[in-house]
Formats: C-alpha cells, sequence, structure tokens
C-alpha cells in the first residue's frame, strides 16, 4: 500500500481536523504549524504573529481510497478561500488559507484545482490561497489533536 501525506491551512485547525478525520482513505491526522520562519514554535509563538506559521494540518492518507484530488475538494468546500488571513471570526496570518504542497504532481493538482474553483465562481471574490511548498511541519501541543472529539467526550454524561 502506498501511503502519501498532505498538507492544508483552512483557518482553524480544530474543525478542519475534525472534517479530514471523517474521510473514508485517510488514515491519520496531526495539526500543528508550518510555513514560518521559526523553529519548534508553540500555540502561543504563533498566536503572537511574529512565527509567520499557518495553523494546518498534516492528512496521511491512502491513495488507493481517497485521492488527492479529492482531498482538494474537501477543502475547498470546508472553508472560505477568498478571505485573507481570516476564516470566519478568526483573524490573522495564522488563519490562512494554503496548500502545501509536498511534491511537483500536488504542486500542478493544486494549481488545476484552484484555476478551476476561480473559473467556476463559485466564490463572489477571487481565491487568496496560497500554493507553497511545504516545509518544516511542527506538531501542535497534545491538546490541540483531535480537538473536537475530545470536546466531544467531555460532554457525555454516564446515567
Amino acid at each position: 500500500m502506498e501511503i502519501q501525506k498532505a498538507i492544508f491551512a483552512a483557518g482553524c485547525f480544530w474543525g478542519v481536523e475534525s472534517k479530514f478525520r471523517k474521510v473514508p482513505g485517510v488514515l491519520s491526522t496531526r495539526v500543528g504549524y508550518t510555513g514560518g520562519q521559526f523553529s519548534e514554535p508553540t500555540y502561543k509563538d504563533v498566536c503572537s504573529l511574529k512565527t509567520g506559521h499557518a495553523e494546518a494540518i498534516e492528512i496521511t492518507f491512502d491513495p488507493s481510497k481517497v485521492s488527492y484530488d479529492e482531498l482538494l475538494d474537501i477543502f475547498w468546500s470546508i472553508h472560505d478561500p477568498t478571505t485573507l488571513n481570516r476564516q470566519g471570526p478568526d483573524i490573522g496570518l495564522q488563519y490562512r488559507s494554503a496548500i502545501f504542497f509536498i511534491n511537483h504532481e500536488q504542486k500542478e493538482k493544486a494549481i488545476r484545482s484552484k484555476d478551476k474553483i476561480d473559473a467556476s465562481r463559485r466564490f463572489k471574490k477571487p481565491v487568496v490561497t496560497q500554493i507553497v511548498p511545504a516545509s518544516d511541519f511542527w506538531e501542535a501541543e497534545e491538546y490541540h489533536q483531535q480537538y473536537d472529539e475530545k470536546r466531544k467526550k467531555r460532554f457525555i454524561f454516564n446515567i
């Protein structure tokens, strides 16, 4: 089995991770920070807006069950790629929309996908999503991993 990775930034990584974890063929996810100029950043560092990192998700997937193109389709559907450094109430460089490509094939697919989205006029404004080479991915603190799943478990009561 050939395993691949994809890295996306689409706002706060909690909800993004929750969506991708439900996709058949996604083997694992981890949230973290990438695209900045600071080694081993913490959440506090990234929120300071001094590191240049984005909140991102690294997806490990089985391409025989879900393709990179399908992951791109999900990426476009779960956030607004027309807002610069913002998703909903979250504002700042760390909330930017970005595709961090790992190889030339991913780069080409990401560019085609972005062009297709822009041409479709699905969004009233132009897409501002960055398509940039992947750089170091720094895993976020444990309490951020599968955050939505952990939060839901806190609200389950035993009767």
